[in-house]
């Protein structure tokens, strides 16, 4: 079976300029595919069950993934430098492109 498309809506300006607030990203439903640096993964963050996070994948290691998001200011983004490694059962859904 295929994986679910899911559209997510961009909430700030953490993945500026590549993404504005209010564009919609096309993810695929996260099954277990395979991930690579560069990926953009949906998930919720590791200590606000609440909040569903947008951040590219940066470093692939064995306790889980480094993400950031894209913009170059420091403080626009709430990502790994915050909150570390982000385990693969966060992970709601995925972008390739």
């Amino acid at each position: 079976m295929d994986p679910r498309i899911l559209n997510v809506k961009i909430k700030g300006d953490s993945m500026w300029p590549n993404f504005k607030d209010g564009d919609t990203l096309s993810c695929e439903e996260y099954t277990g595919q395979d991930l690579v640096v560069g990926d953009i993964v949906v998930f919720t963050h590791p200590f606000k069950p609440k909040v569903t996070c947008v951040k590219r994948v940066k470093r692939i290691s064995e306790p889980g993934l480094f993400v950031e998001g894209d913009n170059p200011d420091p403080l626009a983004s709430e990502d790994s430098h915050n909150f570390g490694v982000i385990s693969l059962d966060a992970i709601i859904a995925i972008n390739s492109n």
